[in-house]
């Protein structure tokens, strides 16, 4: 699963990427999963003023995903739940559920947030 900024940077900033992930993505093989979640924290941000992209998220998330094939993720009742199990490691409420889905779905998690690490949950980058 794919963290909200690694998402982000493969679309407007791939050369930030690790050619790890850049590899992991751009294989058609691997499926690189897109959690709802993400949408949400990125439409929050653009309306906010603190994301700038092309397009508005409305456009812009299901033409990147579509573009890049990626599975979507819905958000469970489960997911949410298990957010109150976590240590509080920090308090990004995007993240903490971010792991809980990656928890509950037995998922890794693309990213290079050192918050993120903190918690169980394996970590590519």
């Amino acid at each position: 699963m794919i963290d909200t900024h690694a998402w982000l940077w493969a679309n407007l900033q791939p050369e930030w990427l690790s050619s790890t992930v850049s590899d992991l993505i751009t294989h058609l093989d691997n499926e690189v999963i897109f959690s709802v979640i993400s949408a949400w924290e990125i439409g929050i941000k653009y309306r906010l003023g603190k994301l700038q992209l092309p397009l508005a998220p409305i456009e812009y998330i299901p033409s990147r995903l579509s573009l890049n094939q990626l599975s979507v993720l819905p958000v469970k009742l489960e997911h949410v739940l298990r957010v109150s199990q976590l240590p509080l490691h920090h308090n990004d409420p995007f993240d903490r559920l971010l792991v809980a889905t990656a928890q509950i779905e037995g998922l890794k998690v693309i990213t290079v947030d050192e918050q993120i690490k903190r918690y169980d949950v394996e970590i590519v980058w």
